[in-house]
C-alpha cells in the first residue's frame, strides 16, 4: 500500500514537470506500441492515429487511435491519466483522486467515445463492428468503475493485448482485407489536420468546458478554477478570485454551471 502511494506521489509530480498535452500524447504512443505488439502474433490490423471526423455543425471529434482489422475495427480513447479512477458508465463525469488528497473532474470517456463512435459511423456510411476501447495509463488504478455496454471495455494499458486477443478469439470475421484497406483510405487524410483545424478542435472544448470567463462581483477581477484543499468541502471544485487574499469571494462551480 505504501509503496503504491508513492508510485502515484512520483507520477503526480511527473505530470506537474510535463504538461497535460506531453503526457496525452506520450500516452497515445504507447498504446499505439501495445497495438503492434497484437500484430507480432499474427493478428494484422492496419493503426491511425489522431483522426479529426468532420461533425454537422462544422467543428470535428478527434479519436486517439483506431485499429482497423477483420473482427471490425476498435476505437480507442487513450487516457494517460494517474492515481485512482473513479466512474460509472452513466455518469456525466469520472473523478481522478490524487495522492496529496487533490480530486479532479473529467467527461465520462465512455461517453467521449461514443460521439467518436457516432461521427465515425457517419463518415465511412458501413455496418460494421465498432469495439470502443477506454484505455488507462498504468499509473493509475481504476478503482471503481463499472460499465455493461456491449461491445465496451475500461482497462489498463498493460491489459490491452488481452483485449484484443479476447473479441479476437470471440467475434467472427466482418471485414475483408478490401474493406480493411477502403476504410484506412477514407481515414487516413483525416489524420492530416492542419494547425488551425487543431486549434479550433482545442477552442471548442475549451468553450464547451468553460463557456464564460466568470468575473467577481465584489472587485471585477477574473474567477479561477480551483479545487479545496481541505476541510468539508475538501476535493471540491469552485471559482475563486484571483485578487486572493485581498478578495476572499468564492462560488460553486455548481452554481455557476446552473
Amino acid at each position: 500500500m505504501l509503496l503504491d502511494l508513492l508510485e502515484m506521489a512520483v507520477d503526480h509530480l511527473t505530470d506537474q514537470i510535463f504538461d497535460s498535452n506531453w503526457t496525452g500524447k506520450y500516452g497515445e504512443k504507447l498504446t499505439e506500441r501495445e497495438l503492434k505488439l497484437v500484430g507480432l502474433f499474427g493478428r494484422k490490423g492496419k493503426i491511425l492515429k489522431n483522426i479529426y471526423l468532420p461533425k454537422d455543425d462544422g467543428s470535428t471529434s478527434e479519436i486517439d487511435l483506431v485499429y482497423i482489422t477483420q473482427k471490425g475495427i476498435f476505437v480507442i480513447e487513450s487516457k494517460n491519466y494517474s492515481g485512482w479512477i473513479f466512474g460509472n458508465s452513466k455518469d456525466q463525469y469520472w473523478t481522478q483522486s490524487l495522492p496529496d488528497g487533490t480530486k479532479n473532474r473529467f467527461y465520462n470517456p465512455i461517453k467521449q467515445n461514443q460521439t467518436h463512435i457516432k461521427w465515425l459511423r457517419q463518415v465511412l456510411k458501413l455496418d460494421i463492428p465498432l469495439y470502443s476501447f477506454i484505455v488507462f495509463s498504468e499509473r493509475c488504478e481504476l478503482k471503481k468503475v463499472t460499465f455493461n455496454e456491449p461491445n465496451v471495455d475500461v482497462m489498463n494499458r498493460d491489459e490491452l493485448y488481452a483485449a484484443v486477443r479476447d473479441v479476437w478469439n470471440k467475434a467472427p470475421d466482418a471485414l475483408s482485407e478490401e474493406i480493411i484497406e477502403q476504410i484506412y483510405t477514407t481515414l487516413e487524410p483525416l489524420t492530416k489536420a492542419d494547425a488551425s483545424v487543431k486549434q479550433a478542435h482545442i477552442d471548442a472544448i475549451q468553450q464547451r468546458l468553460h463557456p464564460t470567463e466568470p468575473t467577481c462581483p465584489r472587485c471585477g477581477a477574473k474567477l479561477v478554477l480551483r479545487t479545496a484543499k481541505k476541510g468539508a468541502n475538501a476535493g471540491n471544485q469552485f471559482y475563486g478570485c484571483l485578487a486572493f487574499p485581498k478578495c476572499r469571494y468564492i462560488q460553486n462551480i455548481d452554481k455557476t454551471n446552473e
